[in-house]
């Protein structure tokens, strides 16, 4: 549990006068994963701004980061190449569009080959 006098958060924050002001750190909290059976997902591929490499993106997954995570690292393992998972997408090196789509049904969740 976080103490509610955090000093070190609130560095460069301007002193206030009003009694009742409550200070927030504009943390975001994370939504609650779906099922994958609720889920969503795209399989697309992307060749701008990689130097004519080509990667598989995963996108329109809804749940923590952690999550995220957790299923690329399936991905990337079941493919046998690199990739990440950040900012809500998963990206796999390589074209395997039909691969990944294949391994996300067979894991349950509804995804949809893209181009």
């Amino acid at each position: 549990m976080k103490p509610d006098n955090d000093w070190k958060q609130r560095l460069g924050v301007v002193y206030s006068t009003d009694p009742d002001f409550r200070y927030s750190s504009g943390e975001e909290s994370e939504t609650e994963t779906l099922p994958p059976s609720r889920q969503r997902l795209i399989v697309t591929i992307d060749r701008r701004n990689r130097g004519g490499k080509q990667v598989t993106l995963v996108s329109g997954f809804n749940g923590t980061r952690e999550d995220l995570a957790e299923l690329g690292r399936t991905l990337k393992v079941r493919c046998g190449v690199g990739g990440s998972a950040k900012d809500g997408e998963i990206t796999i090196q390589g074209d395997f569009r039909d691969r990944v789509t294949a391994i996300l049904k067979e894991l349950g969740y509804n995804a949809k080959r893209g181009n």
